[in-house]
């Protein structure tokens, strides 16, 4: 596999990554509001494939955040038990933004240097030509 190919190849699994990585993000924060959901956590993994290109990634299993669950107070809510309240959801909108704003960053870095391989090698293509 040559240099361009390669170089091609890792970005656009840093892209694929770093989707699905937003995904995951936008599911946390889709369910912030839902009794007893536990936040899901993207993990990077180093992706051998077939044709032995280091450095490509892929979205590796997915876990659940272990933190405790917020107790909120609402004696009205039908989960409520006797005390009046029901554990809530972990996830904290803050933290989700950050995180969907860094797996944007890196996309479209990913993105970038996908566009500047395409351009270099249109460019060697035309040198040739001549």
């Amino acid at each position: 596999m040559n240099d361009f190919t390669a170089t091609l190849a890792i970005a656009a699994s840093g892209m694929a990554s770093q989707s699905g990585r937003l995904r995951l993000v936008s599911e946390n924060i889709a369910n912030a509001d839902t009794p007893g959901y536990h936040r899901k956590l993207a993990s990077f993994e180093p992706l051998n494939g077939a044709d032995d290109v280091e450095g490509m990634v892929a979205l590796g299993r997915v876990q659940l955040d272990r933190t405790d669950l917020a107790t909120i107070y609402d004696p009205s809510h039908p989960m409520a038990g006797t005390d009046g309240t029901y554990r809530g959801s972990n996830v904290n909108m803050v933290i989700e933004i950050a995180d969907a704003r860094e797996a944007q960053r890196s996309y479209e870095a990913n993105m970038r240097i996908f566009d500047q391989v395409r351009q270099m090698s249109s460019s060697l293509n035309d040198l040739l030509r001549r």
